[in-house]
């Protein structure tokens, strides 16, 4: 089985995740240097590379915005909540995870991953159902950090993050409403950071399992935050306190 991942940075990440397992790669003709070096690059892992027509790269990718590149990629793995490290080489304190709550938007899904991986965090992990679908506009949103995350899709999220509770990974809920400010709690230890769809937050059911339901410091007179962003700062403030725990 392949995927269609389109853009040129989506389509580059996918070439030095997947190198050679990659079906194809379909560039632009004359698009410029940026898709000349993309071309270079699928050519010297050994994939099918082809220069192609404007109108061809349209055709395949459905209208999508694929900036002069698309291409077939090896399917996403996903794996289990089992899976999901507790500690990990390189990650001090534990491994940042990622929950996402009824974020159904994939421009919303993708950015959460692009910062996810940014930022450090091990894994994404979502429910199978009420989310966005991984589609090319998601690996898209996501500037290819996609190809770079450990993506666990499970049955239930209350029974994911319980799961993760019994092995000592502190879930933590963002919440407007919260009882506390992010920044007061420790974050120097395993945790998964539950981000909720914008207009409903985090269901009851999933606050419910997690230690602690916190909201992050709002100070001007917006009340709420983009999922995508609210998800970056929570992120940041545990590499912030991890970075201090060491320093």
């Amino acid at each position: 089985m392949s995927r269609l991942v389109y853009g040129l940075q989506p389509v580059r990440e996918a070439i030095r995740a997947h190198g050679a397992r990659m079906g194809w790669v379909l560039v632009q003709r004359d698009g410029g240097p940026k898709l000349d070096a993309l071309a270079r690059l699928a050519e010297g892992q050994g994939i099918p590379t082809e220069r192609a027509p404007r109108g061809e790269l349209d055709r395949r990718s459905a209208g999508g915005r694929h900036q002069g590149a698309v291409a077939s990629a090896p399917e996403l793995q996903i794996v289990g909540v089992d899976a999901i490290p507790v500690v990990e080489e390189g990650q001090p304190g534990g491994t940042i995870t990622v929950a996402l709550d009824g974020v159904m938007d994939p421009q919303n899904f993708g950015a959460v991953i692009r910062s996810a991986v940014a930022l450090g965090a091990r894994a994404i992990v979502w429910p199978e159902h009420s989310s966005a679908p991984l589609t090319p506009a998601t690996f898209r949103a996501s500037a290819g950090a996609i190809e770079h995350a450990r993506l666990c899709r499970v049955r239930s999220l209350p029974d994911a993050l319980e799961a993760l509770a019994a092995r000592g990974v502190a879930a933590i809920a963002l919440d407007a409403q919260g009882p506390v400010e992010l920044g007061e709690l420790q974050l120097t230890g395993p945790v998964a950071i539950v981000i909720g769809a914008e207009d409903k937050g985090t269901r009851r059911s999933v606050r419910r399992v997690c230690q602690h339901v916190a909201r992050l410091p709002m100070t001007g007179p917006i009340a709420s935050l983009n999922a995508s962003v609210a998800g970056a700062i929570a992120l940041y403030e545990v590499v912030r306190q991890r970075r201090a725990a060491r320093a």
